[in-house]
């Protein structure tokens, strides 16, 4: 991991097991963990949102009048730098973390709502049930290899979209989030366009993309919305497939240098992506000579 997170730290220290891991270029990090009969203290100079994904039933967290149980699939805790929790993790339980500072908060006010408080605070909230939480590591965090380069745009628009909840729904601030209207500009969307072209080897990020229209993540992904009628992870993700299948078809290239080319890592990852859109594995669509 590229930055110490104490949370991360301190549970490697249990008996916690970790199953995964990724830093993002933002220097978010992401954790999958499971514990079972283990008993732990956080005391941490982060903040960490944490999301029950198994079970959970039997982890309970220490109170003044005692200790209080709440955990199951989908609920999620909320524990802002410098709050100190006890958990006593009685049965299963699977969880997946987020680690953030208040850097990380900072900028998505300055990007979003051009404003930057001196400091943020987020509230504590335990064994809490939040839609927009749950659907976010859902459908983005637990529905991709973490690993493949491939990927980083989805987790990059994943944790942004993340800490924008956060500042919105349990912060000190609590701003509305601006409206957006309208699309890029055909000039702007024709350079970003060009980039994701000339880029698909790469492991791009939502910064990067937003980076080419001067604009922050939280416009950019709207504005290409508005213009393109679909995310720019979906985009990109769409237009490698779209590259492999040309480099499958009408090239002898090796499929290891086309998941390459494609901005996969992982030959396997490449078929199985592959497979998913176009409902055979590389390999067969070349045999066929379709």
């Amino acid at each position: 991991m590229a930055e110490m997170y104490g949370a991360f730290e301190n549970l490697r220290k249990h008996k916690a097991v970790l199953h995964n891991a990724v830093a993002l270029n933002s220097g978010i990090q992401l954790a999958a963990w499971s514990n079972k009969r283990d008993t732990i203290t956080q005391y941490c100079d982060h903040h960490t949102l944490s999301l029950y994904i198994a079970d959970g039933y039997e982890s309970y967290h220490k109170t003044s009048a005692g200790w209080k149980n709440g955990g199951g699939p989908d609920r999620f805790c909320l524990m802002p730098k410098e709050s100190e929790s006890s958990w006593d993790i009685r049965d299963d339980l699977s969880f997946i973390h987020l680690y953030c500072t208040d850097d990380h908060l900072r900028n998505v006010g300055e990007q979003i709502w051009d404003k930057s408080p001196y400091s943020f605070t987020l509230d504590e909230n335990l064994f809490g049930d939040d839609a927009s939480i749950t659907a976010l590591y859902r459908h983005f965090i637990l529905g991709c290899d973490w690993q493949q380069p491939a990927n980083q745009l989805t987790l990059s628009t994943a944790s942004t979209l993340l800490l924008t909840h956060l500042v919105q729904r349990y912060s000190n601030v609590q701003w509305t989030l601006p409206t957006v209207t309208g699309g890029l500009s055909p000039f702007v969307l024709r350079n970003v366009l060009g980039f994701i072209e000339e880029n698909l080897a790469q492991p791009l990020t939502l910064a990067d993309l937003a980076g080419q229209a001067s604009l922050s993540e939280f416009h950019f992904a709207r504005m290409f919305r508005q213009s393109m009628q679909m995310a720019p992870h979906q985009y990109v993700m769409q237009r490698r497939m779209e590259k492999a299948k040309t480099l499958v078809r009408y090239t002898r290239q090796p499929l290891t240098e086309i998941a390459l080319a494609c901005g996969f890592s992982s030959a396997s990852h490449f078929s199985n992506r592959f497979r998913v859109a176009t409902g055979l594995t590389p390999s067969q669509l070349r045999a066929s000579g379709a």
